[in-house]
């Protein structure tokens, strides 16, 4: 069994968004007897990052990163499906909309795909979300961390409110916060006591990953 020559396979199908190698892959591996996590986490995982750092340099663009984003998502839905009961641990439980008054989506909309691609439980909530509904919906699947996108100027200080409720209600101690949208910018995040900002989407994975500790 040639491990590294499939995870190198996985990588390349990624890369490629070749949806109709994946599951080719996916089984030779379960067949092989693969952990169908090392598969997901040195092999496919490995290329869904490859392709995001791809798409922050310019070199590929935004279809290709949501076509491999969704060959990813098929990949661990199979791999997944084959781990026994108990071993399915998920990532993370993130919680993400765009704020109150904001109806801007694209951005927000990369970094769900993105997240998900990576094994994340994801709650997107939309646009035009009101603060009250981030921490009911965050409360509800007992969310690790609340995203908030703002694309105008004139919504950022919902972003604010959030951060103030949180602390006010006492879950900021329970639910990291991660920020983003164009006028967003670190400066912003430090300011209002957000826990992250991520300037794309690669970025919010990797920010995610770091405010719940997960290496690989």
């Amino acid at each position: 069994m040639d491990k590294e020559k499939l995870f190198k396979d996985a990588q390349d199908i990624i890369m490629k968004s070749d949806n109709n190698g994946v599951e080719e892959v996916t089984r030779r591996a379960l067949s092989e007897g693969i952990d169908p996590l090392e598969m997901i986490n040195e092999g496919f995982r490995v290329g869904i990052t490859m392709v995001g750092e791809l798409f922050e340099r310019g070199e590929v663009f935004l279809p290709e990163l949501i076509q491999s984003a969704e060959v990813m998502k098929k990949a661990s839905g199979i791999l997944m499906a084959a781990l026994p009961k108990g071993r399915e641990a998920k990532r993370g439980a993130v919680v993400i909309g765009t704020v109150r008054g904001d109806i801007h989506d694209i951005g927000k909309i990369l970094v769900v795909t993105m997240l998900q691609a990576n094994g994340f439980e994801v709650l997107d909530l939309g646009h035009d979300v009101e603060t009250a509904k981030f921490i009911e919906k965050a409360q509800e699947i007992n969310a690790d961390v609340i995203g908030t996108s703002s694309l105008l100027t004139t919504t950022m200080k919902y972003q604010k409110e959030l951060e103030d409720e949180l602390k006010k209600s006492g879950m900021k101690e329970k639910i990291k916060t991660i920020v983003g949208g164009a006028p967003v910018t670190r400066r912003w995040a430090d300011r209002i006591g957000a826990d992250a900002y991520a300037e794309n989407a690669s970025e919010a994975v990797r920010k995610v990953e770091s405010l719940l500790g997960i290496k690989e």
